[in-house]
């Protein structure tokens, strides 16, 4: 009997807390909403659709609305359900059982603005191909390297002294000191200025969306704006991340003059030359004597010191990862059909050898890999190198920091020449 009453007391608990976390989902949904309404002529375009929140340890899922293949359950005005296994989870858009889903992984913020904030961001890449934007995300790998990181902290730097000016001189002095920090660094490196334009079209915009979306008032604005660019300074690399913390400044500053700014670009738009025009800005012709000029007025010489410590900390890692991932007998994976889902916080470029992911999850036709302990991705992004397997059960293959749950009709071999793995189709 009393096993009877802790069993219903057990199950009553269990659906209080679902009940619970159904009736958080409705509100963060209707607050996405009603920011939605308000914020439609943003992009003329109603960014409130198809979402899912997931809970990346269960896969359970919340959406807003039906999906149209009847996998979902409906409950009030929620539907649920699990996610299968070969769908990465990730915040990203999704196409998944006949419609495109802005995905969010649970939990949110507590902060309600930093909640729509990031719904915001996601809904815009779940509309952003019917505004004309691609999808792109580059890696801009000489942002790894020393001059290209030392000259992106003085862009930062400057953006960071333009978003605290209190006139109109000051913000335009730290505006163009910005910009030119910017326009020296793309000398440098061989078509840096399109491929980080890329990704400031694609993860620039989306952010910018999320912050005028979000509800903040312009105080709270600057002091997310100035916490997000301290923070971003923590991270490993910024080879992936930069333009969450580049373009949203920009284009703030440029929407408190024009409130329209955003819908005359489209996927060709340069924005650094487009932010130069907006700001009315004048760069100087002698970019290099300009650059030597203005970094010490933005801690250049401790930018320095630290981007040339990190130099050699990183050529030790390099030789590290070269040595596990191409020199040893390693296990190169082709791709057939891959999905793929990372953080792009602490990617590293390995040369011209590729990128290492500390943590990765694929999805192919052959399987699901999970990275947690480093993985080299190519150059091109058509196969992955792992260590070699040291463990086989039935079809879970595990090495180290890294286990492949294979598909039916494929296999594990060893080149006997090399010492290589490869997979193969039975």
């Amino acid at each position: 009997m009393r096993q009877i009453i802790f069993t219903a007391l057990f199950l009553l608990s269990v659906f209080s807390i679902k009940a619970q976390k159904q009736d958080s989902i409705a509100v963060f949904f209707d607050e996405m909403k009603e920011a939605s309404v308000k914020n439609r002529g943003l992009w003329n375009k109603d960014l409130y659709g198809p979402m899912i929140l997931i809970d990346p340890k269960t896969r359970e899922l919340y959406t807003n609305e039906p999906d149209t293949e009847g996998i979902l359950k409906r409950n009030g005005n929620i539907y649920y359900g699990i996610l299968p296994a070969h769908i990465n989870i990730a915040n990203t858009a999704a196409n998944w059982a006949g419609k495109r889903w802005a995905m969010i992984m649970l939990p949110l913020s507590v902060n309600r603005y930093n909640r729509i904030n990031l719904l915001a961001h996601e809904s815009f890449h779940s509309i952003q191909p019917s505004l004309g934007f691609t999808l792109n995300n580059v890696e801009n790998n000489h942002l790894d390297q020393k001059e290209g990181r030392v000259y992106l902290r003085l862009e930062l730097e400057a953006l960071k002294q333009a978003v605290r000016s209190t006139s109109e001189k000051e913000l335009q002095k730290h505006l163009t000191n910005a910009l030119t920090f910017r326009k020296y660094r793309n000398t440098l490196y061989k078509d840096s200025r399109n491929t980080e334009n890329l990704l400031e079209l694609n993860e620039g915009m989306a952010e910018f969306t999320g912050i005028i979306v979000s509800g903040r008032n312009n105080e709270q604005t600057r002091s997310f704006l100035l916490g997000g660019m301290e923070d971003f300074m923590k991270n490993p690399t910024f080879v992936r991340s930069f333009a969450y913390h580049t373009t949203p400044v920009y284009g703030y500053l440029l929407y408190q003059r024009d409130q329209s700014w955003n819908k005359k670009i489209n996927a060709i738009t340069d924005l650094t030359d487009y932010f130069i025009k907006g700001f009315n800005i004048v760069i100087s012709a002698d970019l290099k004597k300009e650059v030597h000029k203005l970094s010490g007025d933005y801690d250049g010489k401790t930018i320095i010191k630290e981007e040339g410590e990190r130099e050699e900390r990183t050529k030790k890692l390099i030789a590290e990862y070269k040595l596990k991932f191409i020199q040893q007998p390693h296990f190169e994976i082709k791709f057939e059909k891959m999905n793929v889902s990372f953080d792009p916080k602490n990617i590293m470029p390995l040369e011209d050898k590729g990128t290492v992911y500390p943590t990765i999850r694929i999805t192919d036709l052959w399987g699901i890999l999970t990275v947690e302990n480093g993985a080299l991705m190519s150059p091109n992004w058509d196969r992955i190198s792992i260590t070699n397997p040291v463990k086989t059960e039935n079809k879970k293959i595990s090495g180290d920091g890294w286990t492949l749950e294979l598909a039916d009709g494929y296999t594990v071999e060893k080149d006997r020449a090399t010492g290589n793995y490869r997979l193969a189709k039975k």
